[in-house]
Protein backbone atom coordinates (compact mmCIF):
# COMPACT_ATOMS: atom_id res chain seq x y z
CA UNK A 1 0.00 0.00 0.00
CA UNK A 2 1.01 3.66 -0.38
CA UNK A 3 3.02 5.28 2.40
CA UNK A 4 1.01 7.46 4.77
CA UNK A 5 3.31 10.50 4.47
CA UNK A 6 1.09 12.46 2.10
CA UNK A 7 -1.22 15.46 2.34
CA UNK A 8 -4.53 14.70 4.01
CA UNK A 9 -7.31 13.85 1.66
CA UNK A 10 -5.04 13.27 -1.32
CA UNK A 11 -5.58 9.54 -1.74
CA UNK A 12 -8.31 7.61 0.07
CA UNK A 13 -7.70 3.90 0.56
CA UNK A 14 -10.00 2.93 -2.32
CA UNK A 15 -8.05 5.19 -4.64
CA UNK A 16 -4.79 3.71 -3.34
CA UNK A 17 -6.01 0.20 -4.16
CA UNK A 18 -6.87 1.27 -7.70
CA UNK A 19 -3.50 2.96 -8.19
CA UNK A 20 -1.73 -0.19 -6.98
CA UNK A 21 -3.59 -2.36 -9.52
CA UNK A 22 -3.05 -0.36 -12.73
CA UNK A 23 -0.12 -0.87 -15.12
CA UNK A 24 0.70 2.85 -15.47
CA UNK A 25 3.27 4.36 -13.12
CA UNK A 26 1.83 7.09 -10.87
CA UNK A 27 3.61 9.40 -8.46
CA UNK A 28 2.84 12.67 -6.69
CA UNK A 29 5.09 15.55 -5.65
CA UNK A 30 4.82 18.47 -3.28
CA UNK A 31 5.79 22.08 -4.00
CA UNK A 32 9.45 21.22 -3.34
CA UNK A 33 9.34 18.58 -6.11
CA UNK A 34 9.78 15.81 -3.54
CA UNK A 35 7.93 12.57 -4.24
CA UNK A 36 5.10 11.96 -1.75
CA UNK A 37 3.68 8.73 -3.24
CA UNK A 38 4.90 6.09 -5.67
CA UNK A 39 2.77 3.18 -6.89
CA UNK A 40 3.72 -0.42 -7.67
CA UNK A 41 3.91 0.11 -11.48
CA UNK A 42 6.24 3.08 -10.95
CA UNK A 43 8.55 0.77 -8.98
CA UNK A 44 8.50 -1.85 -11.74
CA UNK A 45 9.10 0.57 -14.63
CA UNK A 46 11.88 2.52 -12.95
CA UNK A 47 13.43 -0.30 -10.94
CA UNK A 48 13.46 2.03 -7.89
CA UNK A 49 11.76 0.77 -4.69
CA UNK A 50 9.21 3.22 -3.32
CA UNK A 51 10.99 3.51 0.01
CA UNK A 52 13.97 4.92 -1.92
CA UNK A 53 11.83 7.15 -4.14
CA UNK A 54 9.56 8.80 -1.60
CA UNK A 55 11.13 11.92 -0.14
CA UNK A 56 13.60 12.40 -3.02
CA UNK A 57 13.31 14.96 -5.79
CA UNK A 58 11.58 13.48 -8.85
CA UNK A 59 14.44 14.45 -11.18
CA UNK A 60 16.83 12.34 -9.07
CA UNK A 61 14.61 9.29 -9.43
CA UNK A 62 13.58 9.53 -13.08
CA UNK A 63 16.58 11.08 -14.84
CA UNK A 64 14.19 11.73 -17.72
CA UNK A 65 14.95 13.41 -21.05
CA UNK A 66 12.38 16.10 -20.27
CA UNK A 67 13.38 16.84 -16.66
CA UNK A 68 15.79 19.67 -17.45
CA UNK A 69 14.52 21.35 -20.61
CA UNK A 70 10.81 20.54 -20.89
CA UNK A 71 9.37 19.13 -17.68
CA UNK A 72 5.68 18.41 -18.26
CA UNK A 73 4.89 18.50 -14.53
CA UNK A 74 6.66 21.84 -14.11
CA UNK A 75 4.56 23.29 -16.95
CA UNK A 76 1.38 22.02 -15.31
CA UNK A 77 2.36 23.45 -11.93
CA UNK A 78 3.10 26.83 -13.52
CA UNK A 79 0.04 27.09 -15.81
CA UNK A 80 -2.51 24.89 -14.09
CA UNK A 81 -3.14 23.10 -17.38
CA UNK A 82 -2.75 19.33 -17.68
CA UNK A 83 -0.37 17.70 -20.16
CA UNK A 84 -1.55 14.57 -21.97
CA UNK A 85 0.64 11.87 -23.57
CA UNK A 86 3.91 13.75 -23.95
CA UNK A 87 6.60 11.31 -25.07
CA UNK A 88 10.15 11.06 -23.78
CA UNK A 89 12.29 8.61 -21.89
CA UNK A 90 13.60 7.86 -18.43
CA UNK A 91 16.77 6.05 -17.36
CA UNK A 92 15.92 3.16 -15.04
CA UNK A 93 17.95 1.87 -12.10
CA UNK A 94 19.96 -0.38 -14.46
CA UNK A 95 20.91 2.57 -16.68
CA UNK A 96 18.61 1.49 -19.53
CA UNK A 97 16.60 4.06 -21.48
CA UNK A 98 12.85 3.42 -21.20
CA UNK A 99 10.57 5.21 -23.71
CA UNK A 100 7.50 6.60 -21.92
CA UNK A 101 4.42 8.75 -22.46
CA UNK A 102 3.59 11.21 -19.67
CA UNK A 103 0.38 12.88 -18.47
CA UNK A 104 0.27 15.43 -15.64
CA UNK A 105 -2.28 17.30 -13.53
CA UNK A 106 -2.47 19.47 -10.41
CA UNK A 107 -2.95 17.69 -7.07
CA UNK A 108 -5.56 19.27 -4.77
CA UNK A 109 -6.65 18.47 -1.23
CA UNK A 110 -10.23 18.06 -0.08
CA UNK A 111 -10.73 21.86 0.08
CA UNK A 112 -9.47 22.39 -3.49
CA UNK A 113 -6.11 23.81 -2.48
CA UNK A 114 -3.18 22.91 -4.77
CA UNK A 115 -0.79 20.80 -2.71
CA UNK A 116 1.44 19.50 -5.51
CA UNK A 117 1.27 17.65 -8.78
CA UNK A 118 0.54 14.15 -10.06
CA UNK A 119 2.15 12.42 -12.99
CA UNK A 120 1.26 9.17 -14.73
CA UNK A 121 3.67 7.52 -17.12
CA UNK A 122 3.35 4.54 -19.44
CA UNK A 123 6.15 2.21 -20.54
CA UNK A 124 6.29 2.31 -24.37
CA UNK A 125 9.08 -0.28 -24.73
CA UNK A 126 6.81 -2.85 -26.39
CA UNK A 127 5.33 -0.24 -28.73
CA UNK A 128 8.84 0.91 -29.64
CA UNK A 129 9.97 -2.66 -30.32
CA UNK A 130 6.97 -3.26 -32.58
CA UNK A 131 7.62 0.01 -34.40
CA UNK A 132 11.24 -0.93 -35.00
CA UNK A 133 10.21 -4.39 -36.17
CA UNK A 134 7.77 -2.91 -38.68
CA UNK A 135 10.31 -0.33 -39.87
CA UNK A 136 12.94 -3.02 -40.16
CA UNK A 137 10.61 -5.05 -42.35
CA UNK A 138 10.20 -2.21 -44.83
CA UNK A 139 13.39 -0.21 -44.43
CA UNK A 140 17.13 -0.73 -44.72
CA UNK A 141 19.39 2.30 -44.62
CA UNK A 142 17.85 4.80 -47.06
CA UNK A 143 15.98 2.08 -48.95
CA UNK A 144 12.28 1.35 -48.39
CA UNK A 145 10.25 -1.52 -49.78
CA UNK A 146 7.47 -3.92 -48.96
CA UNK A 147 7.86 -6.10 -52.07
CA UNK A 148 8.76 -9.78 -51.49
CA UNK A 149 11.83 -9.57 -53.77
CA UNK A 150 13.25 -6.60 -51.85
CA UNK A 151 12.43 -8.17 -48.47
CA UNK A 152 14.47 -11.23 -49.48
CA UNK A 153 17.28 -8.86 -50.44
CA UNK A 154 17.03 -7.04 -47.09
CA UNK A 155 17.25 -10.39 -45.28
CA UNK A 156 20.33 -11.39 -47.27
CA UNK A 157 22.20 -8.08 -47.02
CA UNK A 158 23.52 -8.37 -43.42
CA UNK A 159 25.29 -11.63 -44.36
CA UNK A 160 26.70 -10.07 -47.55
CA UNK A 161 27.89 -7.01 -45.61
CA UNK A 162 29.59 -9.07 -42.92
CA UNK A 163 31.40 -11.31 -45.42
CA UNK A 164 33.90 -8.71 -46.66
CA UNK A 165 33.70 -10.18 -50.18
CA UNK A 166 33.63 -8.12 -53.37
CA UNK A 167 30.03 -7.47 -54.43
CA UNK A 168 28.56 -6.88 -57.89
CA UNK A 169 25.26 -4.95 -57.86
CA UNK A 170 23.27 -5.26 -61.07
CA UNK A 171 20.16 -3.33 -61.99
CA UNK A 172 18.73 -0.81 -64.38
CA UNK A 173 19.67 2.85 -64.21
CA UNK A 174 17.89 4.62 -61.36
CA UNK A 175 17.12 1.55 -59.24
CA UNK A 176 19.24 2.75 -56.31
CA UNK A 177 22.49 0.83 -56.71
CA UNK A 178 24.51 3.39 -54.75
CA UNK A 179 21.97 3.32 -51.90
CA UNK A 180 22.39 -0.45 -51.79
CA UNK A 181 26.19 -0.11 -51.75
CA UNK A 182 25.93 2.38 -48.87
CA UNK A 183 23.65 -0.03 -46.99
CA UNK A 184 26.23 -2.82 -47.42
CA UNK A 185 28.93 -0.50 -46.06
CA UNK A 186 26.83 0.69 -43.11
CA UNK A 187 26.07 -2.91 -42.09
CA UNK A 188 29.68 -4.06 -42.42
CA UNK A 189 32.54 -4.01 -39.88
CA UNK A 190 33.98 -1.15 -42.00
CA UNK A 191 31.08 1.18 -41.18
CA UNK A 192 33.27 3.60 -39.20
CA UNK A 193 35.68 4.00 -42.13
CA UNK A 194 35.11 6.01 -45.38
CA UNK A 195 32.63 5.16 -48.11
CA UNK A 196 33.88 6.56 -51.44
CA UNK A 197 31.75 6.47 -54.61
CA UNK A 198 33.14 6.82 -58.14
CA UNK A 199 31.04 6.93 -61.32
CA UNK A 200 33.31 5.18 -63.82
CA UNK A 201 31.07 6.11 -66.74
CA UNK A 202 31.20 9.85 -66.05
CA UNK A 203 34.97 10.34 -66.46
CA UNK A 204 37.28 9.89 -69.46
CA UNK A 205 39.67 6.98 -69.12
CA UNK A 206 42.85 9.00 -68.43
CA UNK A 207 41.18 11.11 -65.77
CA UNK A 208 39.47 8.09 -64.20
CA UNK A 209 42.84 6.35 -63.72
CA UNK A 210 44.31 9.30 -61.82
CA UNK A 211 41.09 9.68 -59.82
CA UNK A 212 41.21 6.06 -58.70
CA UNK A 213 44.92 5.62 -58.08
CA UNK A 214 46.18 9.19 -57.57
CA UNK A 215 49.42 10.53 -58.97
CA UNK A 216 52.90 11.67 -57.98
CA UNK A 217 54.29 15.16 -58.51
CA UNK A 218 55.63 15.49 -62.04
CA UNK A 219 53.61 12.57 -63.42
CA UNK A 220 52.23 14.90 -66.08
CA UNK A 221 52.12 18.61 -66.93
CA UNK A 222 50.44 20.49 -64.10
CA UNK A 223 51.01 17.78 -61.49
CA UNK A 224 52.87 20.01 -59.06
CA UNK A 225 52.38 17.84 -55.98
CA UNK A 226 51.24 14.37 -54.97
CA UNK A 227 47.51 13.73 -55.00
CA UNK A 228 45.94 10.69 -53.31
CA UNK A 229 43.39 8.74 -55.34
CA UNK A 230 40.01 7.39 -54.33
CA UNK A 231 41.50 4.07 -53.24
CA UNK A 232 43.76 5.92 -50.80
CA UNK A 233 40.82 7.99 -49.52
CA UNK A 234 38.78 4.81 -48.95
CA UNK A 235 41.51 3.14 -46.86
CA UNK A 236 39.93 0.76 -44.35
CA UNK A 237 36.47 1.36 -45.83
CA UNK A 238 34.55 0.70 -49.03
CA UNK A 239 34.91 1.99 -52.58
CA UNK A 240 31.87 1.91 -54.83
CA UNK A 241 32.70 1.63 -58.55
CA UNK A 242 29.49 2.53 -60.37
CA UNK A 243 29.05 1.67 -64.08
CA UNK A 244 32.09 -0.56 -64.09
CA UNK A 245 30.92 -1.98 -67.41
CA UNK A 246 32.05 1.28 -69.06
CA UNK A 247 35.70 0.94 -67.97
CA UNK A 248 38.25 0.61 -70.82
CA UNK A 249 40.25 -2.65 -71.28
CA UNK A 250 43.48 -0.91 -70.18
CA UNK A 251 41.99 0.22 -66.90
CA UNK A 252 40.36 -3.16 -66.42
CA UNK A 253 43.89 -4.63 -66.17
CA UNK A 254 44.81 -2.26 -63.34
CA UNK A 255 41.58 -2.99 -61.48
CA UNK A 256 42.21 -6.72 -61.87
CA UNK A 257 45.65 -6.36 -60.32
CA UNK A 258 44.24 -4.48 -57.37
CA UNK A 259 41.57 -7.14 -56.75
CA UNK A 260 44.17 -9.92 -56.99
CA UNK A 261 46.99 -8.37 -54.97
CA UNK A 262 45.32 -5.46 -53.11
CA UNK A 263 48.08 -3.17 -54.39
CA UNK A 264 48.27 -0.35 -56.95
CA UNK A 265 50.75 2.20 -58.25
CA UNK A 266 49.89 5.92 -58.44
CA UNK A 267 50.52 7.52 -61.83
CA UNK A 268 54.18 8.41 -62.05
CA UNK A 269 55.00 6.23 -59.05
CA UNK A 270 57.58 3.46 -58.92
CA UNK A 271 56.49 1.67 -55.75
CA UNK A 272 53.34 -0.34 -55.13
CA UNK A 273 50.94 0.86 -52.45
CA UNK A 274 49.09 -1.63 -50.26
CA UNK A 275 45.40 -0.86 -49.69
CA UNK A 276 42.79 -2.32 -47.37
CA UNK A 277 39.65 -1.43 -49.30
CA UNK A 278 36.50 -3.41 -50.00
CA UNK A 279 35.14 -3.10 -53.53
CA UNK A 280 31.44 -2.90 -54.39
CA UNK A 281 30.92 -2.61 -58.15
CA UNK A 282 27.71 -1.85 -60.04
CA UNK A 283 26.48 -1.76 -63.60
CA UNK A 284 23.26 -1.53 -65.59
CA UNK A 285 24.86 -3.52 -68.40
CA UNK A 286 24.95 -7.31 -68.89
CA UNK A 287 28.57 -8.05 -67.99
CA UNK A 288 28.30 -11.71 -69.02
CA UNK A 289 27.27 -10.59 -72.52
CA UNK A 290 30.13 -8.06 -72.59
CA UNK A 291 32.55 -10.85 -71.67
CA UNK A 292 31.19 -12.98 -74.51
CA UNK A 293 31.66 -10.06 -76.93
CA UNK A 294 35.22 -9.48 -75.71
CA UNK A 295 34.42 -6.01 -74.33
CA UNK A 296 35.02 -6.97 -70.70
CA UNK A 297 37.77 -9.16 -69.26
CA UNK A 298 36.54 -12.55 -68.11
CA UNK A 299 39.05 -12.74 -65.24
CA UNK A 300 37.95 -9.32 -63.95
CA UNK A 301 34.32 -10.39 -64.21
CA UNK A 302 35.04 -13.41 -62.01
CA UNK A 303 36.90 -11.22 -59.51
CA UNK A 304 34.05 -8.74 -59.04
CA UNK A 305 31.26 -11.30 -59.33
CA UNK A 306 32.02 -13.03 -56.01
CA UNK A 307 28.62 -12.06 -54.61
CA UNK A 308 25.99 -10.81 -57.06
CA UNK A 309 22.99 -8.77 -55.96
CA UNK A 310 20.16 -7.92 -58.37
CA UNK A 311 18.00 -4.82 -57.84
CA UNK A 312 14.57 -5.23 -59.46
CA UNK A 313 13.21 -2.32 -61.54
CA UNK A 314 10.39 -0.24 -60.10
CA UNK A 315 7.85 -1.66 -62.56
CA UNK A 316 8.32 -5.04 -60.82
CA UNK A 317 7.78 -3.60 -57.34
CA UNK A 318 4.93 -1.13 -57.82
CA UNK A 319 3.64 -1.80 -54.33
CA UNK A 320 6.61 0.29 -53.18
CA UNK A 321 5.44 3.44 -54.99
CA UNK A 322 3.26 4.76 -52.10
CA UNK A 323 6.16 4.23 -49.66
CA UNK A 324 8.62 5.99 -51.95
CA UNK A 325 6.24 8.88 -52.63
CA UNK A 326 5.72 9.40 -48.90
CA UNK A 327 9.49 9.45 -48.34
CA UNK A 328 10.17 11.91 -51.19
CA UNK A 329 7.40 14.29 -50.08
CA UNK A 330 8.64 14.16 -46.48
CA UNK A 331 12.21 14.89 -47.59
CA UNK A 332 11.15 17.86 -49.72
CA UNK A 333 9.00 19.23 -46.88
CA UNK A 334 11.99 19.20 -44.54
CA UNK A 335 14.33 20.59 -47.19
CA UNK A 336 12.10 23.51 -48.17
CA UNK A 337 10.22 24.20 -44.97
CA UNK A 338 6.85 23.24 -46.45
CA UNK A 339 3.96 21.11 -45.20
CA UNK A 340 2.58 19.38 -48.31
CA UNK A 341 0.40 16.54 -46.91
CA UNK A 342 1.14 14.10 -49.73
CA UNK A 343 -0.50 13.18 -53.02
CA UNK A 344 -4.17 12.86 -53.84
CA UNK A 345 -5.86 9.56 -54.66
CA UNK A 346 -6.07 10.42 -58.35
CA UNK A 347 -2.40 11.41 -58.45
CA UNK A 348 -1.30 8.17 -56.81
CA UNK A 349 -3.45 6.19 -59.25
CA UNK A 350 -1.60 7.82 -62.17
CA UNK A 351 1.78 7.24 -60.53
CA UNK A 352 0.90 3.58 -59.96
CA UNK A 353 -0.03 3.11 -63.63
CA UNK A 354 3.32 4.37 -65.00
CA UNK A 355 6.13 1.88 -65.79
CA UNK A 356 9.11 4.14 -64.94
CA UNK A 357 11.87 3.42 -67.45
CA UNK A 358 14.01 5.68 -65.23
CA UNK A 359 12.96 3.74 -62.12
CA UNK A 360 13.15 5.34 -58.65
CA UNK A 361 15.18 8.29 -59.90
CA UNK A 362 12.40 9.10 -62.38
CA UNK A 363 9.73 8.88 -59.68
CA UNK A 364 11.78 11.19 -57.44
CA UNK A 365 12.09 13.75 -60.26
CA UNK A 366 8.33 13.56 -60.91
CA UNK A 367 7.58 14.27 -57.24
CA UNK A 368 10.07 17.16 -57.13
CA UNK A 369 8.49 18.68 -60.27
CA UNK A 370 5.01 18.39 -58.75
CA UNK A 371 6.24 19.79 -55.42
CA UNK A 372 7.34 23.00 -57.16
CA UNK A 373 3.88 23.54 -58.69
CA UNK A 374 1.59 22.54 -55.83
CA UNK A 375 0.55 24.85 -52.99
CA UNK A 376 -0.05 23.76 -49.42
CA UNK A 377 -2.59 21.09 -50.38
CA UNK A 378 -1.88 17.61 -51.74
CA UNK A 379 -0.21 17.01 -55.09
CA UNK A 380 -2.91 16.81 -57.78
CA UNK A 381 -2.70 15.36 -61.33
CA UNK A 382 -2.42 18.90 -62.73
CA UNK A 383 0.93 19.24 -60.94
CA UNK A 384 2.48 16.22 -62.67
CA UNK A 385 4.80 16.65 -65.67
CA UNK A 386 3.02 16.94 -69.03
CA UNK A 387 5.00 14.10 -70.60
CA UNK A 388 3.93 11.75 -67.80
CA UNK A 389 0.29 12.71 -68.22
CA UNK A 390 0.57 12.29 -72.00
CA UNK A 391 1.86 8.72 -71.57
CA UNK A 392 -0.69 7.80 -68.90
CA UNK A 393 -3.48 5.58 -70.31
CA UNK A 394 -6.92 7.24 -70.18
CA UNK A 395 -8.12 4.53 -67.81
CA UNK A 396 -5.37 5.40 -65.33
CA UNK A 397 -6.49 9.03 -65.30
CA UNK A 398 -9.98 7.97 -64.26
CA UNK A 399 -9.21 5.08 -61.93
CA UNK A 400 -9.05 5.40 -58.17
CA UNK A 401 -6.37 4.35 -55.70
CA UNK A 402 -8.08 1.11 -54.76
CA UNK A 403 -8.17 0.01 -58.38
CA UNK A 404 -4.50 0.82 -58.88
CA UNK A 405 -3.43 -1.06 -55.78
CA UNK A 406 -5.63 -3.97 -56.80
CA UNK A 407 -4.01 -4.07 -60.25
CA UNK A 408 -0.50 -3.87 -58.74
CA UNK A 409 -1.34 -6.70 -56.32
CA UNK A 410 -2.69 -8.85 -59.14
CA UNK A 411 0.45 -8.28 -61.21
CA UNK A 412 2.68 -9.10 -58.23
CA UNK A 413 0.85 -12.40 -57.66
CA UNK A 414 0.96 -13.32 -61.35
CA UNK A 415 4.68 -12.59 -61.53
CA UNK A 416 5.36 -14.78 -58.47
CA UNK A 417 3.27 -17.59 -59.91
CA UNK A 418 5.09 -17.44 -63.26
CA UNK A 419 8.49 -17.49 -61.55
CA UNK A 420 7.40 -20.62 -59.68
CA UNK A 421 5.82 -22.34 -62.72
CA UNK A 422 2.35 -21.68 -61.22
CA UNK A 423 3.15 -23.69 -58.09
CA UNK A 424 0.74 -21.99 -55.66
CA UNK A 425 2.54 -23.15 -52.52
CA UNK A 426 5.95 -21.95 -53.72
CA UNK A 427 4.47 -18.62 -54.87
CA UNK A 428 2.79 -18.15 -51.47
CA UNK A 429 6.13 -18.72 -49.73
CA UNK A 430 7.83 -16.18 -52.01
CA UNK A 431 5.09 -13.61 -51.37
CA UNK A 432 5.31 -14.17 -47.60
CA UNK A 433 1.67 -15.23 -47.17
CA UNK A 434 -0.21 -18.41 -46.24
CA UNK A 435 -1.36 -20.53 -49.17
CA UNK A 436 -5.05 -20.10 -48.22
CA UNK A 437 -4.55 -16.32 -48.29
CA UNK A 438 -3.07 -16.62 -51.78
CA UNK A 439 -5.99 -18.79 -52.98
CA UNK A 440 -8.46 -16.24 -51.58
CA UNK A 441 -6.68 -13.35 -53.30
CA UNK A 442 -6.53 -15.22 -56.63
CA UNK A 443 -10.29 -15.75 -56.44
CA UNK A 444 -11.04 -12.18 -55.29
CA UNK A 445 -8.88 -10.67 -58.05
CA UNK A 446 -10.43 -12.91 -60.70
CA UNK A 447 -7.09 -14.23 -61.96
CA UNK A 448 -7.25 -16.85 -64.70
CA UNK A 449 -4.57 -19.47 -64.11
CA UNK A 450 -3.60 -22.70 -65.90
CA UNK A 451 -5.38 -25.82 -64.67
CA UNK A 452 -2.08 -27.38 -63.58
CA UNK A 453 -0.86 -26.19 -60.18
CA UNK A 454 2.84 -26.65 -61.00
CA UNK A 455 3.46 -29.13 -58.19
CA UNK A 456 6.11 -30.88 -60.25
CA UNK A 457 8.00 -27.57 -60.70
CA UNK A 458 10.50 -25.89 -58.42
CA UNK A 459 9.49 -25.44 -54.81
CA UNK A 460 6.98 -28.30 -54.76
Amino acid sequence: MMRKSRPAGVAPKATEAILESISDGVFTVDHEWRITSFNRAAEEITGVPRQEAVGRRCSEVFRASMCEADCALRRTMASGKPVVNQTGFIVNAEGRRIPISVSTALLRDGRGKVVGGVETFRDLSLVEELRKELEGRFELGDMVSRSPAMRRLFDLLPQVAASGSTVLVQGETGTGKELLARAIHSLSPRREKPFVAVNCGALPDTLLESELFGYKAGAFTGAGKDKPGRFALAEGGTIFLDEIGDVSPALQVRLLRFLEERTYEPLGGTQSVQADVRVVAATHRDLAALVKDGAFRQDLFYRINVVQVELPPLRQRKADIPLLVERFVGHLNRLRGRSVPGVSRDTLAILMAHNYPGNIRELENVIEHAFVLCGEGPVEPSHLPDDLMARAPPKARRTDLRGSVRAAEAQSILDALKRNHFNRLAAARELGMHKTTLFRKIKALGLNLPETDGRSGPGS
